[in-house]
């Protein structure tokens, strides 16, 4: 069962990740692909699958976020990950500050994805 979901949480971290410097490269291009139905919601059905397959391996590793150091900076990571990515795909004012935040996004996806591969808080003392 472990390997199962493992493989749907690593499938669905790539297939968010794609997506998201899919609708990034889209956004620096001003396409009008970012606006179709369709873009708008693959996300969300992806980053659900992901939502569900992360909770579902913390069960049975049992490892949770505020007991486990490395874990918990994962979750707060993918806080700010959200909140950047929302601000460079949709929210930022100006082409240079989504542009700005697009750069925030993709610096802490490498911070998340680092703290995941050691299981290190600060992967760069490891």
């Amino acid at each position: 069962m472990y390997l199962l979901v493992k493989h749907l949480h690593v499938t669905a971290v790539t297939l968010s990740v794609c997506f998201f410097i899919m609708r990034a490269v889209w956004m620096l291009l001003d396409s009008s692909l970012l606006a179709q139905r369709w873009v708008r919601i693959l996300p969300q059905l992806i980053d659900s699958a992901l939502l569900a397959s992360a909770i579902s391996l913390a069960l049975i590793i049992q490892q949770y976020p505020f007991s486990q150091g490395w874990l918990t900076a994962k979750v707060v990571a993918l806080l700010f990950y959200i909140g950047f990515g929302t601000l460079a795909l949709r929210r930022g004012k100006t082409k240079p500050r989504r542009q700005a935040w697009l750069v925030c996004a993709l610096l802490t996806l490498g911070y998340i994805l680092w703290v995941a591969r050691t299981h290190h808080p600060w992967p760069w003392q490891v």
